[in-house]
């Protein structure tokens, strides 16, 4: 026999020995499965909501780019300072809110200067590291009188999000944010087109 390699087949393969521990195996699985699954925990909408956030402008009582923290409060949203008391409008008078984001360069006057110090344009590479993103959000809400009013808050990112779900989940609905104009009286429109 000049062959390197004998090929034997004289075992024939049954699956008839092995079922049931195939079965078994199959049967631990699904059960471990099973029981990895759990029902979400029920989420209380009523539950106050506090999230870090820069007032930009728009708030009645809050100085403009001041930090805070915005919180959600039964049926009101608050921004509040640091031992100062809270500015709130209601959600029922929210009428609309958007949800934006923005990226800001950070490190100050020591940045801008190692960037210029560095050689071969290489402080541009710098700065695509140097930048912080943010989440904005718009509000426009109708106060007590009637007038519409604008507020814009910066949020950490990811938390503006967070925010929007649960101000909607509230009942506060926002616009498809098409233009709908406002209505004008007959005087107003006479004046115009004299």
């Amino acid at each position: 026999m000049n062959r390197l390699f004998a090929l034997r087949n004289n075992h024939t393969v049954s699956f008839a020995g092995q079922a049931p521990v195939i079965l078994w195996a199959l049967s631990l699985c699904c059960s471990v499965g099973a029981f990895a699954q759990r029902t979400a925990p029920t989420v209380n909408v009523n539950a106050p909501i506090s999230i870090r956030a820069t007032h930009l402008v728009g708030f009645e009582n809050a100085k403009s780019n001041c930090n805070g923290t915005l919180s959600i409060l039964d049926d009101a949203l608050q921004f509040q300072q640091k031992g100062k008391p809270g500015a709130q409008v209601s959600t029922a008078s929210i009428r609309d809110l958007f949800l934006g984001e923005e990226s800001k360069q950070v490190g100050g006057l020591p940045m801008k200067l190692g960037k210029a110090a560095a050689p071969y344009g290489t402080g541009r590479v710098v700065s695509l590291f140097a930048h912080k993103k943010y989440d904005t959000l718009t509000l426009e809400y109708v106060d007590s009188h009637g007038g519409v009013h604008g507020a814009i808050f910066q949020l950490p990112k990811g938390q503006g999000e967070v925010l929007k779900d649960e101000l909607l989940a509230r009942g506060v609905s926002p616009n498809s944010g098409q233009y709908q104009p406002t209505r004008q009286n007959t005087a107003e429109v006479t004046r115009e087109n004299d």
